[in-house]
């Protein structure tokens, strides 16, 4: 229970601070997926990102050795969230990374069970992904209310093989069933994500946070600096729209 206080208490930590117009603040949290190496962890953590991902699903190109995990979190500082992402893994090997790396939260980005989300929230955060297209019902979220949040992400055929990739296809989830779901929910947005269209996604959407990896990346694990910086920058100048507009819409 305090392990979980704790974990849950750094997902809340504001580190986008906007300028206040009239005591108004928006924040749009930033999570940037598939850290592969120390350079890019401390490229996002050093650019304002709020949480980084640690992927632990053998099939993805962007996963990592235990080495090579336990070296990265060494070098994430206090105050950024470290997620570990997992694809219908067991529950105790997940409790156990959780433990080895001091994981803050876990991303469950296969077809795990609601019961299994509520094992695990029981010690640590759950963020519960969902491969989301127009046939996606919002219902679905209340069946996996022990959920911290929810991921909307998109997946398509593995070519010549049809089957399905969890995640980082680069393919543009659903923006209409999300804005929906943000309604009432912490709607982590993903799929597709890049510096071009994040701003036009938070502006449409609302959502708790972004969640970005291929749309950063020069190649699969290899994050692109540049388009990291401009990324985080995006989503700010999309905080500050909105929080003008509701100033715009309180001063009138």
């Amino acid at each position: 229970d305090v392990y979980k206080r704790q974990a849950y208490k750094s997902m809340q930590r504001p580190r986008i601070k906007i300028p206040p117009r009239g005591g108004i603040e928006f924040m749009t949290r930033v999570k940037i997926c598939g850290i592969t190496n120390i350079s890019d962890a401390r490229y996002a953590c050093d650019a304002g990102t709020d949480a980084i991902g640690l992927n632990f699903y053998p099939k993805s190109p962007r996963f990592l050795s235990s080495a090579k995990a336990s070296e990265i979190r060494s070098k994430v500082p206090s105050g950024i969230q470290v997620v570990g992402v997992f694809v219908n893994a067991d529950p105790a090997e997940i409790l156990d990374l959780c433990r080895t790396f001091r994981l803050d939260a876990v991303q469950l980005h296969g077809d795990e069970t609601a019961a299994t989300v509520e094992q695990l929230s029981r010690t640590v955060p759950v963020l519960k992904a969902f491969r989301v297209g127009s046939d996606f019902r919002v219902t679905v979220l209340q069946d996996f209310s022990a959920a911290t949040a929810f991921l909307f992400d998109a997946a398509d055929p593995a070519p010549g093989e049809g089957a399905l990739q969890y995640g980082g296809t680069g393919h543009r989830s659903n923006w209409k069933v999300a804005q929906e779901a943000a309604r009432r929910h912490h709607v982590i947005l993903a799929g597709g994500l890049n510096p071009q269209n994040v701003a036009d996604a938070i502006l449409h959407v609302r959502p708790y946070a972004v969640d970005v990896a291929s749309g950063v990346e020069s190649s699969p694990g290899a994050k692109n600096h540049d388009r990291v910086r401009e990324f985080i920058h995006e989503v700010r100048r999309a905080d500050q729209q909105l929080a003008a507009s509701k100033e715009e819409v309180r001063m009138t």
